[in-house]
């Protein structure tokens, strides 16, 4: 069968390279959002993505890397709320600015009824997308295939291009 195939399911190709909370979030909702429409799914984790494999996640934001992050407050009145407070960059590196913003990123997903990573990546799995460990950054950083959830693979670059190959649609995030 060839991808021209109507009868085949469509399938789509993420690279996830990045592991903070804010870049965790966009490989998993797409994935279980493409997974749950019976699209085929294969994720590749690699550098700094491949935490999202571990089994516990303790991830944060890095407003230091995301000068242009807007800060929105999660309480209070809704005037209040919808305020963008420019931060300046020289704030982000002030001691505890980075747990600040994690936890108010937390209470905003929280309040605005948005899934956790760990409940996507949950869907992700229930869906039958494949969540690919890179073997190469596993070997430059020292991980063990047990270090990861059960369901995870391990591949190479070769593996994946095979895979993203006959993808419809191919995402690096």
């Amino acid at each position: 069968m060839s991808r021209s195939d109507p009868t085949k399911p469509k399938r789509l190709a993420i690279i996830a390279s990045k592991g903070s909370l804010d870049w965790a979030y966009p490989p998993f909702i797409l994935g279980s959002t493409a997974a749950a429409m019976g699209w085929e799914v294969g994720i590749f984790f690699t550098f700094f993505g491949l935490s999202l494999l571990k089994p516990k996640l303790n991830m944060s934001v890095t407003p230091l890397g995301n000068p242009a992050m807007p800060m929105k407050m999660p309480f209070g009145p809704k005037w209040f709320q919808n305020i963008v407070w420019p931060i300046p960059v020289f704030m982000m590196s002030i001691p505890g600015f980075q747990w600040l913003a994690t936890t108010l990123m937390k209470m905003t997903f929280k309040n605005s009824n948005v899934a956790t990573v760990e409940e996507l990546r949950d869907i992700c799995i229930q869906f039958g997308a494949r969540l690919i460990a890179c073997q190469m950054t596993m070997d430059v950083f020292g991980f063990k295939p047990e270090e990861f959830i059960p369901s995870a693979e391990v591949a190479g670059a070769a593996a994946f291009l095979e895979y993203a190959g006959d993808a419809d649609v191919t995402l690096y995030v």
